[in-house]
């Protein structure tokens, strides 16, 4: 079939592709936490990303595979798992290129040899039904691809396998673009998308065709590849004729050999054979065709050329790697009349290679597959021997060896003619290189920076990093680089400026919400309304009183401990006790009392409506506190159960029966048994007994009350029908489970008025009484939140002036608790001050005024490097870190850092999942060690001292000792359990299937790793996986033991605790793993397989069974619920599916008239509306009011009814709503719409709240965010659509949790996160969680994963280290700032216990020193200087900040910023974009995939792609990256002392060792290998393809050469490069957003054209925004001239820029 005839649908499927690739996610592919997802590399297209890489030279194999390693270790020290294809089809493409067919041979044989990775060869294409059966069976998230190929046909091919990959909803991502950091990849992901299922689905037919097709025309294109160098030899021939040498040589070496040698002497014999057939063959066809290439070689020639080849074989047996990477670099290339045999040698490479792995009785060593050959070495050796053999130089006796051996193999291999003996090396004359003005490349004349650091006098430097100074180079005051550091005086008096003025900080320039200072009347009333509120929000969160806290200053706390009784009580609590007495009896009289009214009216709708009457009972059990009057409501419940049971029985017959009286009757026993044991008699005793033989359970009776056993067969009949037909104990934990009692303390603390804690709540209440730390790590909605209400309540009863700070991950959560401590205390203050505030980048109000301070990570940051804030730190008692797992997290986790080591006070740490919280609590430990040591140090121990009292204020006011223990609390068990559901669609129809969690696991699983720690199970749960194993295995030893009924924590019980469930749940899987271990494997998979539901695959939109997802959570009353999606968009989209749904459903209700209806009663109503207005002026000017009045009253009767008439045609049918209407009133309703009608959201939120929908994300505002809390809290809202923002913290619990859309981010981790939400305490008594549209494997990931161990990040940066050297020169208190700074640099995570890794932190501080000192930012003695405020002011945006200033201290901005005419204020709005595109290209850089690029479609409102920066501008940013790389490879070359040099020269991955001692006695090997100089910070292997030091310099390269043991990758280094290439050299636009948005001002013009989101486009403009004021108000502060057109021009842009993004 003809490739023509396809290539208009290939094309097709190209623009396909091509229109995805904008749209493409910039994710990181694993997630904050080190955990990935099982994904596909395809083989081929790591293959060309690595041959693509600028450093590597042709023909260099052990650079490539290093290149190959290096990304595969990378994948997997991030947490890849991972397999890598290489389909057979795809070998097709690599005949035009003959030189990577062996490479690509090698690599496979490689990797599945040398390696532990998973490689697939055995499909033959991605359309082969193997493939998609392995697709199905393994389930990879995505897919690693090319989206370009080395050839046309390759991209088709590569095409082909996206487009086949999205038909199995499987993602794709593109090898393209990639970039790394120290914990993870950042690549651009397509999603497979439901048109792009279809358009395979619809095609399918065509596709399998055209893919047919180019297979063929690949065969054909091999054809003629081979034809001019094997002429007439067919395929099998050449494939056997390489089979039959191997064979030859077996016989030869029958001992085996290394692969290397192997290779050399069979492809060395098989290509002169070949290369002989080839010229006799040209020779008989002479005569007949006249020869028009150049000369080809002579059969000596060739020989010549293979022996060169195996004496570069022979150097590379015998040299290692430290001696190879000193090879001088030859940069002739060989002459064309060569080409054809090394084309065919590479050929020979290949069939030898493909026919190696057959030979498996050989003893062939495979190790060194990666050093096959060494072209680079080979033109050396044949440079040497053309032009310098003069010399002489001997090989030395091992390399004469290894030649000989060699050479004497290919003689007896050859067979049809003689190819000489070994020496001379050289027979022929001809030159096989090209002639070159510089043949070889001269490394030594690289002009390289000084080496050395600049020498400075500061304390930080002295005492980070005094201990290694003497041992680093130092450059001398005389040096160029000392003496032209910058002055930057020049630009101050040139233009004005105070360079060197304090800046305001973020605090000051934070917006504020209130002028704290105002006493204006509107001021205060607005003031009052928004703690109204915020009181409202924080009762919407969590029903508890408002307390009012009174100052009583610090006195000693107990340890609250078991109680002892007193010997003599006093007068005084004698009175109290008897008053107490006296309380408690009326109390009780009035609870009598109110029953006696209730109990008739309860006790008789239990009669009509058994669950109606419970329902109404339980709510009178709530609100009573008298236990007697409790116990007698219990048991009239009880006795009304009793009897709805047996009318129950009587009327069903022997019919199944509903259980679910029998449990109502179970509940009543367990709280009469379990909760007031003291006041049961013996007619109660009966009563119960009764019951329980009713249900069937007589021995739990007997022991309850002995009664003569009935023995007559009536007797019998009647236990039969009455009945439950199950066991008690299997019964409780069938039926049950929800309702098991949980052991619970029954002894009060005084500590805590609202609820009686647990034992390790307790253990946190001590922390705090003790000033301790601790970190906290126990489940969501467990209760760990209340040791911080307790720790805010303690220091603000001891005084007006301690400060607790609550730091929190998101601003939603900021607002959340923010709400909650308003509304949980009140308190009397001194004017000014405030009990509660809030600091985030949007907003602040009584920050630093208020004892309790809510705030984000990045705000507390700046409060605590704030030079000037210091008294306020010194008043900080406690710090609570909410949700610290962040630590771990992708942005900002080093500012989590720096706060946990920079504050003096205690700290909770709180977090419901971290998997090595030993690790964080020993590091967090090691930072309080050294905190006491610096107080020892500084004289001020905390211990007796008084910590930032202000004038006036007590002397005594925080005097408290302060421990330095760092505690760990560990509670792991939730309240209530979870229980997983699969969601599946079939025809339409949705249905859910119970998950089991023991399904997740697989034999090996439990073999290697047991069950996970948070692996638990529900009662009923225990129960199935009891009965599945006994099904499985009919001898099961141990049946009889662990049936629920004998089990020995269940026998007899009448009340089965939820502690006893747990013994038994540990038994069963106990013994589970025994049958696993102790050879029951078979038994044990059987079990687990039957427990597994089936395939879920649906082929159907997912997106649009959405709202009949929830339409069937709402019929099976499992709403409210919490939909977590991944994407903006989908958190949006779903939501307004869902409302679109309900009105479509209204509509088909509505009777056919009755909007003709509606707009008929509008129009009456309009009508009489003007009737009464006409009649209100009548009235006015007539005398005759009586008659008037009574048309008034009639106009305004026929008004309202009308009105109501509307009202009921308009309103919203039940069924057709979500909402609860009865959930709020009208009033509180409307106050909550109100806030939001200015905002962006705010109208479509209030039309989905209308329908009970809501959606919450992280580009809504705080009001809008609070709209969907309140009311989904209040329980209005039922159904709310998020991203996972909401499941850092945010109070929002539910009765279910759907997961609804597949993504990188759903990792271990957030599902724990998530699902925690479902079934909260005091909520639900059993929370379900949902997967809609997750495949199975996933599933069973997320499931038996544990969550990832935290890792630190790298934690230093250019601005951090000015900030730093800021606050310890600048600080209030010189001591205590010298103390943090010193607390940030030596206590970072990532050198915990690693040595080696803190010296490079050091020298990377001495590397960040030396820059700052180079540009100006400080001087010698590590003062701040020149624009170091501005610098670290805008330390948000490193390296756009330096490159900013750089331009303003060259005059750029002051060259740009003219005036539309002399002497006016006013710029041009050519100047403002070109500034807008300045700004953009540093502020606002976000890149297309390459591929975009090449050809775009048309646009309409945007440029989109962004213009590079002006010439001038281009000009310097080039010089500053100049300087900033010189600075970094001098770092480099100094750091690399540090690097593992027995690393270095293995491979990464298959640690394939290249060491050795160097080859001495080789003249010739230390002749071409003498360029030693200039190796130094490079990579041995990256060195074999003639890359030096030197190589530093170059921009981009960085990454991929350096030594790889010391731990710097480029991201450290400042540059900002003005372009980007991605790794096959094609350049990435950036993104003109920013630009176009400030031309045309349309949000949606970025949605169609520039292929972004609307909720992501809106934030990054708000970001852009905000930066653009920044720097406005910054330069503002600088500058003396008002009139600086610098100045002048920002704060134009801003205002315009602002005004714009506010009309959105």
């Amino acid at each position: 079939m003809d490739l023509e005839k396809y290539m208009m649908f290939l094309e097709d499927m190209s623009q396909l592709i091509l229109n995805e690739v904008p749209k493409a996610d910039y994710d990181s592919l694993f997630n904050d936490f080190v955990e990935s997802e099982f994904f596909l590399l395809d083989g081929d297209s790591l293959l060309i990303m690595c041959v693509c890489e600028k450093s590597l030279k042709q023909g260099q194999d052990l650079h490539f595979f290093y290149l190959v390693e290096r990304y595969l270790v990378d994948l997997i020290t991030k947490g890849g798992q991972f397999a890598v294809v290489f389909f057979k089809d795809a070998e097709n493409t690599y005949f035009n290129l003959p030189e990577l067919l062996p490479l690509r041979t090698a690599l496979i044989l490689h990797l599945q040899h040398n390696t532990n990775i998973d490689v697939r060869t055995d499909f033959s294409g991605c359309l082969s039904q193997e493939w998609e059966a392995f697709l199905e069976e393994s389930y990879p998230y995505f897919l690693i691809v090319a989206d370009e190929g080395l050839n046309n046909l390759q991209t088709h091919l590569f095409n082909f396998l996206i487009i086949q990959s999205w038909a199995l909803k499987i993602n794709a991502v593109l090898f393209a673009g990639q970039v790394a950091d120290v914990l993870r990849l950042y690549a651009y992901f397509m999603p497979s998308r439901h048109k792009n299922q279809m358009f395979f689905q619809k095609n399918r037919r065509t596709i399998e065709n055209a893919y047919r097709s180019l297979i063929k025309q690949l065969e054909k294109c091999r054809a003629l590849a081979f034809a001019p160098l094997f002429g007439n030899l067919k395929w099998e021939n050449m494939m056997e004729e390489a089979h039959e040498t191997i064979s030859l040589l077996k016989q030869l070496w029958p001992e085996g050999s290394d692969i290397r040698r192997v290779l050399c002497v069979t492809s060395c014999s098989l290509s002169l054979r070949f290369y002989h057939q080839l010229l006799e063959s040209r020779s008989e066809t002479t005569a007949a065709h006249q020869q028009v290439e150049g000369k080809p070689l002579a059969l000596q020639e060739v020989e010549d050329l293979c022996k060169l080849h195996c004496l570069s074989v022979a150097f590379l047996l015998c040299l290692p790697l430290s001696q190879r990477a000193c090879t001088r670099f030859v940069t002739s290339h060989w002459i064309e009349d060569i080409q054809t045999f090394l084309k065919m040698k590479k050929c020979c490479d290949y069939f030898i290679l493909s026919d190696v792995n057959i030979s498996e009785s050989w003893n062939l060593d495979l190790t060194h597959l990666s050093d096959l050959s060494d072209e680079l070495l080979l033109k050396n050796i044949a440079f040497y021997y053309e032009n310098e053999n003069a010399q002489g130089l001997h090989l030395g006796n091992v390399i004469t060896k290894d030649y000989e051996h060699l050479w004497d193999t290919v003689s007896k291999l050859v067979r049809p003619f003689d190819v000489g003996k070994p020496f001379p090396l050289r027979t022929t004359k001809r030159p096989f290189l090209k002639k070159n003005p510089s043949p070889i490349k001269d490394t030594s004349m690289e002009k390289m920076p000084s080496l050395g650091f600049i020498p400075m006098s500061c304390q930080v430097v002295d005492n980070f990093v005094g201990d290694i100074l003497k041992d680093l180079p130092f450059l001398t005051s005389d040096d160029p680089v000392v003496t032209s550091l910058v002055k930057q005086k020049e630009f101050d008096e040139l233009v004005h400026w105070h360079s060197h003025k304090p800046l305001s900080d973020d605090y000051d320039r934070t917006k504020c919400q209130f002028n704290e200072k105002s006493r204006d009347p509107y001021y205060l009333r607005s003031v009052q309304k928004y703690h109204v509120f915020q009181r409202f929000y924080g009762n919407s969160l969590e029903s508890v009183s408002s307390k009012f806290v009174v100052t009583q200053g610090i006195k000693p706390r107990k340890f609250y401990g078991p109680t002892s009784k007193k010997t003599q009580e006093t007068k005084a609590e004698i009175i109290t006790r008897e008053n107490k007495k006296r309380l408690l009896a009326k109390e009780e009289e009035k609870e009598e009392k109110k029953w006696s009214v209730l109990s008739f009216s309860i006790e008789e709708e239990m009669k009509e409506d058994l669950n109606s009457g419970i329902k109404n009972l339980e709510d009178f059990l709530k609100s009573c506190k008298s236990s007697s009057v409790k116990f007698r409501v219990e048991m009239v419940g009880l006795t009304a159960c009793l009897k709805a049971w047996k009318e129950y029985c009587q009327s069903e017959g022997e019919t199944t029966k509903d259980l679910s009286i029998a449990v109502q009757m179970m509940k009543r026993i367990y709280s009469v048994v379990e909760k007031y044991p003291e006041l049961l008699q013996e007619a109660d005793r009966q009563v119960i007994a009764k019951c329980l033989r009713y249900l069937g359970f007589e021995e739990l009776a007997s022991s309850l009350h002995l009664t003569q056993v009935a023995g007559n067969v009536t007797k019998e009949k009647r236990k039969n029908k009455y009945s439950v037909g199950i066991g008690p104990a299997r019964f409780q934990l069938q039926y049950m489970g929800p309702y098991l009692l949980r052991d619970e303390r029954k002894d009060p603390d005084p500590r805590v008025q609202d609820f009686i804690p647990d034992t390790w709540q307790r253990e946190l209440l001590d922390v705090v009484d003790k000033n301790e730390s601790a970190v906290i790590v126990a489940p969501t909605s467990s209760g760990k939140t209340y040791a911080s209400y307790y720790c805010m309540e303690r220091v603000l009863r001891e005084g007006d002036d301690g400060v607790v700070v609550y730091v929190a991950p998101t601003k939603a959560l900021v607002n959340q608790v923010a709400a909650t401590v308003q509304n949980r205390f009140r308190k009397n203050l001194p004017d000014g001050e405030a009990l509660c505030g809030v600091f985030t980048r949007d907003y602040r109000h009584d920050a630093l005024n208020s004892q309790i301070l809510i705030t984000v990570p990045a705000c507390f940051e700046i409060l605590l490097l704030a030079p000037h804030r210091q008294a306020w730190v010194k008043r900080i008692r406690y710090v609570i870190f909410d949700e610290v797992h962040c630590l771990g997290g992708e942005i900002g986790a080093e500012i989590w850092e720096h706060l946990l080591v920079m504050i003096r006070c205690p700290f909770l740490a709180l977090s419901a999942t971290i998997s090595n919280p030993e690790h964080l609590t020993e590091w967090l430990q090691s930072v309080k060690r050294y905190w006491k040591q610096a107080d020892e140090r500084m004289g001020q121990n905390i211990a007796s001292r008084s910590v930032g009292c202000r004038p006036g204020s007590r002397k005594d006011c925080l005097l408290a000792k302060q421990s330095y223990r760092v505690r760990l609390v560990l509670y792991g068990e939730r309240y209530n359990d979870l229980e997983k559901h699969i969601c599946s669609v079939n025809n339409g129809v949705i249905s859910f299937n119970h998950f089991h969690p023991c399904a997740a696991l697989t034999t090996d699983h439990i073999e290697k790793y047991g069950f996970p720690s948070d692996l638990t199970l529900s009662p009923r749960e225990m129960v199935q996986l009891y009965d599945t194993m006994f099904h499985f295995w009919a001898g099961w030893p141990r049946a009889q033991e662990l049936c629920p009924e004998e089990f020995i924590h269940f026998k007899n019980k009448i009340v089965i605790k939820k502690s006893d469930t747990r013994k038994y749940e540990e038994s069963l899987k106990a013994e589970l793993t025994d049958w696993v271990k102790s050879g029951c494997v078979k038994q044990a998979r059987m079990v687990l397989k039957h427990l597994r539901p089936g395939s879920v695959i649906s082929s159907e939109n997912m997106a649009d069974m959405f709202p009949l997802l929830v339409e069937k959570l709402k019929q099976m009353e499992k709403l409210p619920a919490l939909f977590f999606l991944f994407k903006l968009g989908a958190v949006e989209e779903r939501a307004r599916s869902v409302k679109t749904f309900l009105e479509k459903k209204q509509q088909r209700k509505r009777p056919p008239k009755a909007d003709k209806e509606a707009h008929d009663m509008e129009n009456k109503l309009r009508k009489v509306r003007k009737s009464i207005e006409k009649q209100k002026t009548i009235d006015e000017k007539s005398l005759k009011k009586p008659r008037n009045m009574d048309q008034s009253l009639i106009h305004e009767a026929e008004h309202d009814n009308l009105l109501k008439v509307l009202e009921k045609n308009l309103e919203i049918p039940q069924d057709c709503t979500y909402a609860d209407q009865k959930a709020l009133d009208a009033q509180t309703l409307q106050t909550v719409f109100d806030r939001v009608k200015l905002t962006r959201k705010g109208a479509e939120l209030k039309a989905l709240a209308a329908r009970g929908v809501g959606y919450h994300h992280s580009s809504l505002n705080f009001k809008e965010k609070q709209l969907v809390e309140i009311l989904f809290r209040k329980g209005f809202i039922r159904v709310v659509t998020a991203t996972g923002t909401l499941a850092l913290g945010i109070n929002m619990p539910c009765k279910s949790v759907v997961f609804a859309q597949n993504s990188i981010y759903l990792d271990a981790l957030n599902y724990r996160q998530m699902s925690g939400r479902a079934g909260r305490r005091g909520q639900d008594l059993l929370g379900d969680v949902y997967f809609f549209d997750i495949p199975l494997p996933k599933i069973e990931k997320l499931i038996k994963s544990n969550v990832p161990q935290l890792r630190g990040q790298f934690p230093l940066s250019i601005s951090l280290v000015l900030r730093l050297m800021l606050l310890a020169s600048k600080g209030d208190d010189p001591g205590d700032a010298q103390a943090k700074v010193l607390s940030v640099l030596k206590h970072s995570l990532l050198s915990f216990k690693q040595p080696r890794t803190l010296e490079m932190l050091k020298l990377y501080f001495l590397f960040a020193l030396q820059f700052l000192v180079k540009e100006g930012y400080l001087d010698r003695e590590g003062n701040p200087v020149g624009f170091a405020g501005l610098v670290s002011h805008l330390h948000y945006h490193e390296p756009s900040n330096l490159v900013f200033v750089s331009f303003l201290v060259r005059g750029l901005f002051h060259n740009l910023c003219q005036p539309t005419r002399k002497g006016s204020k006013l710029f041009s709005q050519d100047v403002m974009e070109k500034l807008v595109l300045v700004l953009a290209n540093l502020f606002g850089r976000t890149y297309f995939p390459a591929k975009f690029h090449e050809s775009p479609p048309k646009f309409y409102q945007s440029k989109v792609f962004l213009e590079d920066l002006p010439k001038d501008f281009k000009d310097a940013l080039d010089q500053y990256n100049k300087n900033v790389t010189e600075d970094f490879a001098s770092f480099l070359m100094i750091v690399s002392r540090l690097a593992d040099m027995k690393q270095e020269y293995q491979l990464p991955l298959s640690h394939t060792d290249f060491s050795g001692e160097e080859c001495e006695d080789s003249q010739l090997a230390s002749y071409l290998m003498s360029c030693k100089e200039g190796r130094v910070a490079i990579s041995p292997f990256v060195c074999l393809s003639g890359n030096s030091d030197g190589d530093l310099l170059c921009p981009g390269t960085l990454d991929h050469v350096t030594l790889r043991t010391i731990g710097i990758s480029s991201s450290q280094a400042p540059v900002l490069c003005p372009q980007r290439f991605d790794n096959q050299g094609r350049k990435m636009p950036l993104n003109a957003y920013a630009l176009d948005f400030y031309k045309h001002g349309s949000l949606t013009g970025l949605v169609q054209d520039n292929r972004m989101n609307e909720g992501l486009a809106y934030q990054l403009l708000k970001d852009f925004a905000l930066t653009i004021q920044s720097i406005s108000v910054s330069l503002r502060e600088l500058c003396v001239n008002e009139e600086d057109n610098v100045v002048l021009a920002f704060e134009q842009l801003s205002k315009s820029f602002l005004e714009k993004f506010n009309k959105i």
